[in-house]
């Protein structure tokens, strides 16, 4: 385990400007904090008897509350830049096995967690769950029903593909009582949308985001992609003209991760069309940032807007936002119980993945097995440190108290968390932070570099980021 913060920060251009060559001296790969440690650092050697240890450890504490998360990998075709765990196909059947097997799951966990936990929030996310008819939707939620207490304040939100969903399907979605939906759009352009084999009319993402307002969903989300192929500033703007017209609820504007050595997928996409530079990548985002703030979104953390009169944004506002691996959140669950291939969950002090090879998690259940493949115990210095993080990329500052001497650590703990306070300093230097007398506040320039300054703070990092398997970054660049 290597120290970044150990390694001096080389001094940026010189002012206090957004100019290219800043960009491009920030940018470089690094994680997008999710999760802390990054899922790179987890260990294989983490498996189903330590996964139900910690569930018997969250069993001993039945009145914390959890989150859950069920991941439906099913698409009917796979996107060209798409990096999520998707599983094509076109026959119910497959969904209607996967489906046993959730069942399955839920099952074995809830045997050691205990059954009707409070949960706080359910989402789904995919692949597209609303690849599943209604009847199978009914089933899913009949179960977790059965297994956890799902009042009716619960948040129940879900990700759907608008190019597969009827308002007849929303309407029904809505009434299952799910009370977020977040339609997936990418960019409105159809030259963009043909580059990333995507094609979805925008009078199609029109009549479904109508079919969501008109069924009454208290909160409308669109999903945005910046720095696809040929999406220029002109191209981009009329998606974001279209996108403010609409005005959703939410929105989140991702950065496109280029990475085909890891997604195979993506060697479809024509990497000529690609921002010829960081810069021109980073000014479509500040031109999206730009467009939303002045029409009446509050930007939120890295990437998320939410309308000022939202409950995130007013989260936001009272410095109360919290960040787990389903994005920002206005209160934060003890323990996020996942199911589902690939899925990622947190119990009892404990990081768990799931198997993402949907043949290999399906035969372990089958042998009456969780389908654990990796995981991390967090020590009291990776608690520490996650809370320093997340306060950084919620609520944009970092009490010093979190750089103070870690209980549990035996004082071990101090020289790197030094190290990593004077590289702050530097960066207040740099303009990045301004320093108080009892924390640092992000700037406006820094805003614009929150994950550089994260990674200040992750003692797994090294200088020079492991390649993945073929070669390559592992991690997203941070512009």
């Amino acid at each position: 385990m290597i120290d970044l913060a150990a390694h001096p920060v080389a001094p940026p251009p010189p002012g206090l400007d957004l100019t290219p060559e800043r960009v491009a001296h920030y940018n470089r790969p690094g994680p997008r904090y999710t999760s802390y440690p990054p899922i790179p650092f987890w260990s294989e050697k983490i498996g189903e008897e330590d996964y139900r240890e910690a569930l018997g450890r969250a069993r001993a504490a039945p009145d914390e509350a959890v989150a859950l998360y069920v991941h439906l990998p099913f698409c009917a075709e796979r996107c060209a830049y798409c990096g999520c765990n998707a599983t094509v196909t076109n026959r119910a059947s497959v969904v209607d096995d996967y489906l046993d097997r959730v069942e399955a799951e839920i099952g074995a966990v809830v045997e050691t967690l205990g059954r009707g936990r409070r949960a706080l929030e359910l989402h789904l996310g995919g692949g597209t769950p609303n690849f599943l008819t209604q009847g199978q939707m009914e089933r899913l939620l009949g179960c977790l029903e059965g297994a956890f207490s799902l009042g009716p304040e619960v948040d129940r939100s879900l990700e759907i593909d608008p190019r597969i969903a009827t308002p007849a399907q929303v309407r029904a979605f809505r009434t299952l009582g799910f009370t977020r939906i977040s339609l997936g759009v990418q960019d409105m352009d159809p030259r963009v949308q043909e580059a990333i084999g995507r094609i979805q009319p925008e009078s199609l993402t029109r009549e479904i985001f109508q079919a969501a307002r008109e069924a009454g969903f208290p909160s409308v989300n669109l999903d945005l992609v910046y720095g696809l192929p040929y999406q220029t500033p002109e191209v981009f703007q009329r998606t974001l003209d279209a996108v403010v017209e609409l005005r959703p609820d939410r929105l989140s504007c991702f950065s496109y991760a280029h990475l085909p050595h890891l997604r195979p997928n993506q060697k479809q996409v024509d990497a000529r069309g690609l921002p010829a530079s960081a810069w021109e990548k980073f000014s479509l985002f500040r031109q999206a940032v730009e467009q939303f703030t002045s029409a009446g979104w509050s930007w939120i953390g890295m990437d998320h807007f939410a309308l000022e009169s939202d409950s995130l944004a007013r989260a936001l506002r009272e410095r109360r936002l919290h960040r787990n691996f389903m994005g920002y959140v206005e209160q934060a669950a003890p323990h996020l119980v996942a199911f589902g291939c690939s899925a990622i969950g947190e119990v009892g002090g404990m990081q768990v993945q799931s198997n993402p090879k949907l043949g290999a998690w399906q035969r372990t259940l089958d042998a009456g097995r969780l389908p654990v493949i990796r995981g991390h115990h967090l020590t009291p210095e990776d608690l520490r440190r996650r809370e320093a993080i997340h306060h950084l990329l919620s609520n944009l500052e970092l009490p010093l108290s979190l750089l103070d001497a870690v209980p549990g650590a035996g004082g071990s703990d101090l020289p790197a968390l030094d190290r990593a306070r004077k590289a702050l300093e530097a960066h207040a230097e740099h303009g990045l932070l301004r320093r108080h007398d009892n924390r640092f506040e992000v700037t406006e320039l820094g805003r614009w570099f929150v994950r550089n300054l994260c990674m200040e703070l992750d003692a797994y990092l090294p200088v020079t980021l492991p390649a993945g398997s073929s070669g390559g970054p592992r991690f997203s660049m941070t512009v």
